[in-house]
């Protein structure tokens, strides 16, 4: 059993070592979280975007713990990470955004992998209209 015991484990610990550098990293996915909010529900007016500014802050700080978190707990830290530093999505990084949304509206975990994530946004943009 011992020769097991790394490989049984080490999920877990890499995860207890990753999640204080996506702590690190909350803040900077909360702004752009923001951001990204404002610029595209304002659509390039400027005094709506301004009215925005909160209403957008305060979606984006459970949406950054909920990414956070559901990083760290689906063990695709170190993928998701790597996809951060590369200005890059990837899938696990898909994983996590759909794990974390179907969390958000008190779905099982991972209702949505298997819906595209293009006709997730094309849903969500048809239910602004």
């Amino acid at each position: 059993m011992q020769l097991f015991a790394p490989v049984l484990f080490a999920p877990v610990l890499m995860t207890s070592l990753l999640l204080p550098v996506l702590q690190l990293v909350r803040p900077q996915l909360e702004q752009r979280l923001k951001t990204v909010c404002v610029e595209t529900a304002a659509a390039g007016n400027a005094s709506l975007a301004a009215k925005l500014e909160a209403p957008c802050a305060q979606l984006a700080r459970p949406t950054s713990q909920c990414l956070v978190e559901e990083t760290a707990s689906s063990g695709r830290g170190l993928a998701v990470l790597g996809d951060l530093i590369r200005g890059d999505f990837g899938a696990d990084s898909e994983v996590v955004l759909k794990r974390c949304l179907a969390r958000m509206l008190g779905l099982p975990a991972d209702t949505l992998q298997q819906i595209p994530l293009r006709e997730l946004a094309q849903g969500f943009a048809k239910t602004r209209r």
